[in-house]
């Protein structure tokens, strides 16, 4: 078995490197520029909520509350009549990411923190690189995208965002493993 603390060096660099591609992906390459759509009438919309003073969160309309509220005929029609909206209010205000970018920052050094404590009790000092690379890159890209495709499956998430979510984990994850696999110890 091969210590954490012998893996300190992987598992920030991968994080850091993770953290960079993840800018090159949504900030300079094209690829994420149609995961969100412009509402129509988005100037009238926004008015109209803005209205309610909604607090920031996770909202469903219509939400029927309870399990047994679903049988609801007044649930049901306005399930069929519409709009079936879920939503996340954010706080207004100019945009400020630092925040976002520092959680972003620790997920990735939790997800290559994850992938090191795996692949440490998986493989031996001294293992071939190969093995190490597969594997890590297995348990990083479970980390950075399995968990969204819940999002296409059950809140119905254009399942062409979620594939392109998929393709970022499939290139976090082989970063990730190609890092294992450069610094694991001999």
């Amino acid at each position: 078995m091969v210590t954490l603390a012998s893996l300190w060096l992987p598992i920030l660099l991968s994080a850091a490197v993770v953290f960079f591609a993840s800018f090159i992906l949504h900030m300079l390459v094209p690829f994420h520029r149609s995961d969100y759509r412009k509402l129509p009438n988005e100037d009238q919309v926004m008015d109209t909520l803005r209205r309610f003073a909604i607090p920031p969160g996770d909202y469903m309309t219509p939400s029927a509350g309870s399990p047994a509220a679903m049988r609801d005929p007044k649930f049901l029609e306005k399930m069929t009549k519409g709009p079936v909206v879920v939503a996340t209010f954010m706080p207004g205000g100019p945009i400020r990411m630092g925040a976002q970018l520092s959680q972003w920052f620790v997920y990735c050094a939790v997800v290559s923190l994850l992938a090191a404590l795996a692949t440490s009790v998986a493989f031996k000092s001294g293992t071939d690189h190969h093995d190490v690379v597969h594997f890590s890159a297995l348990i990083a890209f479970i980390g950075y995208t399995v968990a969204m495709w819940q999002q296409s499956i059950w809140y119905h998430r254009s399942w062409a965002t979620t594939l392109r979510y998929t393709v970022d984990g499939a290139i976090y994850g082989l970063l990730t493993g190609l890092i294992f696999g450069w610094f694991w110890p001999q």
